[in-house]
C-alpha cells in the first residue's frame, strides 16, 4: 500500500523543463478544492494518470517552435484536480495583451459584488471579456485604481510577477503591456475555480460565464486543444507591439471535463502577424495537453 502511494504522489506535481478555431462549449461551471491524498486516491481507482514527461514535451516544443521562427513563448497547463503540471520556460516574462481584462474584471468584483455595479458597468465588463472591447476595459481600469488597483488586485489572488504599468503608456494600453508569467496566470485562473479563493462563488461564476461566452471569431487559442465534449472558459490577447512592429499572442483559460478541470496559458511575441502567433499559441496548448490525456475517437 505504501508503494502504490508512494508511486502514485511521484505523479502529481512535475518538475519544470526549461528546455481553424474550434468551437466554443458551455462555461466552466464546477469548482475545485484543494487536492487530498484521499481525493487523488478516489482519482486514481477511477482512472490511472497519465505520466507527463517533462523533457518529451520539451523536445517536442523546442522541434515545433525551431519551425516557426517564433520569437519567445512560455507556457504552462496544471489539472488542478491531481495537481500534476507542466512548465516550458518559465521564467519568460510576457506581457499579457488583453488576457489582462481578466484580471481587470475580478479586480472590479473584488471592490463591488456584481449585482451592486451599475447597469453600465455591467456592460463594460460583459463587452470587455466577450468581445475584448478596449474602451470598455479603459474605464474599468479608472475604476480599479489604474496600475495600482490591479496590482493590488494581483497581490490579492497570489500573483508575484504581475504589475500594473503606471504613467504614460509607449504601446497603446496601460493594462495591455502588463507583464507576467505563466505561473501568475495559473495562479489566476486557478482562483476562479477555488472555494479559497477570494472571490465568492457568485462572482466567481459570473466571470468564467463570459469567459465562456466569447465571440465568434475570438474562440481560439486553448479551445483548439479540447477534446469533443469538455467545456472552455477563456480569454485571449493579442497586440502589435508599437517598437517593434510585431505581435504578442497569449491565450488563458480552463478546459474542463471527465472530472478535471486544466488550467492552461500560454504567451508568446514576436510573431510577423496576430495570424502567426494564433497558430503558434494554438499549436504549443495542443502539443502539451495530449501529454494530459488523449481524446477519444
Amino acid at each position: 500500500m505504501l508503494l502504490a502511494l508512494a508511486l502514485l504522489l511521484s505523479l502529481i506535481t512535475v518538475p519544470a523543463d526549461r528546455a481553424a478555431p474550434a468551437a466554443m462549449a458551455t462555461p466552466v461551471a464546477r469548482t475545485t478544492g484543494g487536492v487530498t491524498l484521499r481525493r487523488i486516491e478516489r482519482i486514481a481507482a477511477v482512472e490511472p494518470l497519465r505520466t507527463i514527461s517533462p523533457k518529451r514535451i520539451g523536445r517536442r516544443l523546442d522541434r515545433y517552435l525551431a519551425g516557426r521562427r517564433s520569437g519567445p513563448v512560455t507556457a504552462m497547463v496544471k489539472d488542478l484536480t491531481s495537481g500534476r503540471l507542466y512548465r516550458y520556460h518559465p521564467g519568460e516574462r510576457l506581457i499579457t495583451a488583453s488576457s489582462s481584462k481578466v484580471l481587470i474584471l475580478m479586480a472590479l468584483l473584488l471592490k463591488t459584488p456584481w449585482k451592486k455595479l451599475p447597469g453600465g458597468v455591467r456592460r463594460d465588463a460583459e463587452q470587455m471579456i466577450r468581445a475584448s472591447d478596449n474602451h470598455a476595459a479603459d474605464r474599468l481600469w479608472l475604476r480599479i485604481g489604474g496600475a495600482s488597483g490591479l496590482t493590488k488586485a494581483a497581490r490579492r489572488f497570489g500573483l508575484k510577477h504581475t504589475t500594473g504599468v503606471p504613467g504614460s503608456c509607449v504601446d497603446l494600453y496601460c493594462w495591455g503591456i502588463t507583464r507576467t508569467s505563466v505561473d501568475d496566470q495559473i495562479r489566476l485562473m486557478s482562483a476562479l475555480v477555488s472555494p479559497r479563493s477570494p472571490l465568492k462563488a457568485g462572482e466567481r461564476s459570473r466571470v468564467l460565464d463570459l469567459m465562456g461566452a466569447v465571440v465568434d471569431g475570438q474562440d481560439w487559442g486553448l479551445s483548439a486543444a479540447a477534446c469533443r465534449g469538455e467545456r472552455v472558459a477563456l480569454k485571449n490577447g493579442w497586440l502589435k507591439r508599437v517598437s517593434t512592429g510585431r505581435w504578442a499572442v497569449v491565450t488563458v483559460g480552463l478546459i474542463s471535463g471527465d472530472g478535471h478541470d486544466y488550467a492552461v496559458a500560454v504567451l508568446s511575441e514576436g510573431s510577423p502577424d496576430v495570424g502567426h502567433g494564433i497558430a503558434t499559441v494554438e499549436g504549443v496548448a495542443r502539443q502539451i495537453m495530449r501529454e494530459f490525456r488523449r481524446c477519444s475517437a
